[in-house]
């Protein structure tokens, strides 16, 4: 994953597009009513697309973007 701030509120994140993937899926759960419970393995990936934004964001703003 890779964050740019190209103007004060707008932001160009690149990502994986399992990254992607996982963030649509989750989204799409939400909006149908979140019914049952999420599987490990889907968590485990949305950690991991978390992490990686954390940590790119923190670069970003060590850069000064």
């Amino acid at each position: 994953m890779r964050i740019e701030q190209i103007k004060r509120s707008v932001l160009r994140i690149t990502m994986h597009t399992y990254e992607c993937a996982t963030l649509i899926a989750a989204a799409r759960w939400v909006v149908e009513g979140a019914n049952g419970e999420l599987p490990e393995e889907a968590i485990k990936q949305l950690r991991e697309v978390l992490q990686n934004y954390d940590a790119e964001y923190e670069q970003s703003v060590k850069k000064g973007n």
